[in-house]
């Protein structure tokens, strides 16, 4: 028997909802996902993942009152890992829609707070990834130059000791819902990688064709001043840094992100260049 199934199913009855109105949704890292009737959906942590849902109950609430669009829990059993949120009715979109960088302008607009369990994030050194796969023989030494000068030349349009903000950690299109007959925005989900870090991270899991159509109206949205160079910087920074480092990692089949093949990122990153980006990312090479 499986006993976390029949935990949710006992559950159900408790909200006057038949056992028989539960099903598990498939897939899930992090968690095991059940709909509970039409109103209420439930997620079980896998085995060590419980502390990211634990941080998530301190993140929603911070993010709804922040005016994001995301589920409200309603109940969490830290023993049994589980919690128990509103059931929004939506699919995942084909594209990023627009209205979700409106939701993370208010949530990077978020006043830092002593959150436990919720950690920072930094920049990290590309510098050493770069000097690391030239040793290692994945790149050539003039390549290797050709990347830290760029890293350098980035560093400057940027300020790395900018204040940090409140991320989602994970946007990406499975972790957005929209009307599955309108296409609208409906909600942002899954908090398990929130953190504090640098605004530049809630954007490096997209791909920069969808950032540089998205970043004029999340500008225009932001209460915290930031100029579309300095961010753009930021965020190609990111991608670059994270596209080196996923060189050396093994293959990963079968999964949706479209960041886990190991160059999938990096060549993204060559496929924008080519497509005359508007400004100012031509500026930044």
């Amino acid at each position: 028997m499986d006993r976390i199934l029949a935990d949710v199913r006992q559950l159900a009855v408790r909200y006057g909802v038949s056992s028989a109105d539960v099903a598990e949704v498939p897939g899930g890292v992090a968690n095991r996902g059940f709909v509970v009737g039409p109103r209420l959906f439930v997620r079980v942590a896998r085995v060590g993942f419980e502390d990211d849902l634990r941080k998530e109950t301190l993140v929603v609430p911070l993010a709804r009152k922040a005016g994001v669009r995301t589920p409200a829990i309603l109940e969490y059993s830290e023993s049994r890992a589980l919690v128990v949120m509103e059931r929004i009715h939506g699919t995942e979109p084909v594209t990023t829609p627009s209205e979700v960088v409106v939701d993370l302008a208010r949530l990077h607009s978020t006043e830092r707070l002593s959150l436990p369990g919720v950690p920072t994030d930094g920049w990290g050194e590309p510098r050493t990834t770069v000097e690391d796969l030239a040793v290692r023989g994945y790149l050539d030494t003039g390549t290797a130059d050709w990347l830290l000068g760029w890293f350098d030349r980035l560093e400057q349009r940027f300020d790395r000791s900018a204040p940090l903000v409140l991320l989602h950690g994970d946007v990406a299109p499975h972790n957005l819902l929209v009307n599955p007959a309108t296409g609208s925005f409906e909600a942002l989900i899954d908090w398990g990688d929130a953190a504090w870090g640098p605004r530049a991270y809630d954007f490096a899991k997209l791909r920069l064709t969808e950032v540089a159509h998205l970043l004029p109206k999340y500008l225009t949205a932001t209460a915290n001043p930031v100029s579309d160079d300095e961010l753009a910087a930021g965020i190609l920074y990111l991608h670059l840094s994270w596209a080196l480092g996923k060189l050396t990692a093994a293959p990963w089949p079968a999964q949706r992100h479209w960041t886990a093949p190991p160059t999938s990122r990096l060549l993204n990153l060559l496929a924008f260049f080519t497509t005359t980006p508007p400004h100012p990312w031509p500026t930044l090479t």
